[in-house]
C-alpha cells in the first residue's frame, strides 16, 4: 500500500462521530476537532437549549452538525441515543464518551446516592453505550474508534482541601475500562484509548477554581498554566483518526505536567 502523508492520516472526511456531553467545555472542544478534520458529528447531553447553542455554533464553523438530547446515566435513554444516533448518521466511526458528573464531600459524609450517581454516569454510562454502538455498528463493521474522557483525578489522590473520592474513584475506573476493553475489542479493529485532562475552566470546575483560584492552580503545573480551549484537540485527532490506529487501551495526560510531579 502506499505510505499517506500526515495530512492524509489525520483527514476524517467522511467519518461519523457521537460525542457524549459534547453541548459545551471539554466536550465540544472534542468535537469541533473532530468536525475541523472532516466527520459529521452528533452531539448529545441533557439539555435541548445548550445542544441547539453548540450545533448551531458548529454548523456557522461549515461542521455537519446534529443532536439528541439525552441522560446517560439513564440505560434506556442511552439505548435510544445509540439508535437515533445510527440512524441519522448510518453507522458511529468514533464514539467519544465525555458526559460526566462529580461531586464534592468529605469521604467519610459522601451520600451514597451522590456516589451512585456519579458512578452511574462516569462509569456505568461509558459501558453501555460503548456496548450498545460496538454491538450495532463498530463489531459488524470490524472498525472504531472509541476515545473515553477520564481525568488525572484518576491517576490517584487530591490535595487535602480537595474532596472528590467518588470522581477520583470513577475516572481511575474509566482508565482500567480503556485498558481492558482495548485488549477485548482489538480482534475487531476497535481502538480504544483515553485523555486525561488536568484543570481546564469549565462548568464543572467553576467552584474549584474560584475556592482555589486560577493563579495558584496554574502554578502547580511545570507550565504554569491551565488548559484552554484547544489543548485537547492534537489528542483527540490522534485518537480517532488513522495517524493513531496502532494505538490501544492507552491514556495520556493533557494537563501542563501536573501527573509528573504527582506521580501519576
Amino acid at each position: 500500500m502506499s505510505i499517506r502523508t500526515v495530512q492524509q492520516l489525520f483527514d476524517l472526511t467522511g467519518k461519523t462521530a457521537l460525542v457524549t456531553g459534547g453541548s459545551r467545555g471539554l466536550g465540544l472542544q472534542l468535537a469541533q476537532a473532530l468536525g475541523e478534520a472532516g466527520a459529521r458529528i452528533v452531539l448529545s447531553s441533557r439539555k435541548t437549549s445548550d445542544l441547539e447553542e453548540a450545533a448551531a455554533e458548529l454548523q456557522a464553523a461549515g461542521i455537519d452538525t446534529r443532536w439528541i438530547a439525552a441522560d446517560c446515566a439513564d440505560e434506556n435513554d442511552i439505548h435510544r441515543l445509540a439508535d437515533e444516533a445510527l440512524q441519522r448518521l448510518g453507522h458511529v466511526d468514533i464514539l467519544v464518551n465525555n458526559a460526566g458528573a462529580a461531586w464534592g464531600a468529605p469521604a467519610e459524609d459522601h451520600p451514597i446516592e451522590a456516589w451512585d450517581k456519579v458512578m452511574d454516569l462516569n462509569v456505568r454510562g461509558y459501558f453501555v453505550l460503548s456496548q450498545r454502538i460496538a454491538k450495532l455498528s463498530m463489531i459488524p463493521r470490524k472498525s472504531g474508534r472509541i476515545i473515553n474522557v477520564a481525568s488525572i483525578a484518576g491517576l490517584g489522590g487530591n490535595p487535602t482541601d480537595m474532596t472528590t473520592i467518588a470522581y477520583n474513584t470513577s475516572k481511575g475506573a474509566v482508565i482500567n475500562f480503556t485498558r481492558a476493553l482495548g485488549c477485548e475489542w482489538g480482534r475487531y479493529g476497535i481502538t480504544v484509548n483515553a485523555i486525561c485532562p488536568g484543570f481546564f475552566p469549565s462548568k464543572m470546575t467553576a467552584g474549584t477554581l474560584a475556592r482555589l483560584g486560577e493563579e495558584k492552580l496554574a502554578a502547580h503545573a511545570p507550565l504554569r498554566r491551565l488548559g484552554d480551549d484547544e489543548d485537547l484537540k492534537g489528542l483527540c485527532l490522534l485518537y480517532a483518526s488513522d495517524a493513531g490506529k496502532h494505538i490501544t487501551g492507552q491514556w495520556l495526560a493533557v494537563d501542563g505536567g501536573v501527573s509528573v510531579i504527582t506521580g501519576g
